[in-house]
C-alpha cells in the first residue's frame, strides 16, 4: 500500500466529518468514525511537523 500524503489525510478526515454529521449514524458508528478521524488528523499533524523540521534545517544551512 502506498504511503498517503497530507492532502489525502485531510480529505479522509473531511469524509469522516461528513459521516459524523449524518443524523442516522449510530453511537457505535460515530465513535469508530471519530477515532478514525482523529487518527487521520494526528498523522496529518505529524506530516506538518516533519515538513516544518525540514524547512528549519534548510533555513539554518
Amino acid at each position: 500500500m502506498a504511503k498517503e500524503n497530507f492532502e489525502t489525510k485531510l480529505e479522509g478526515a473531511k469524509k469522516i466529518l461528513e459521516t459524523l454529521m449524518n443524523p442516522e449514524i449510530t453511537l457505535q458508528e460515530s465513535v469508530k468514525a471519530y477515532e478514525k478521524g482523529m487518527n487521520e488528523l494526528s498523522e496529518a499533524q505529524k506530516m506538518l511537523e516533519d515538513a516544518q523540521m525540514k524547512i528549519n534545517e534548510i533555513k539554518s544551512k
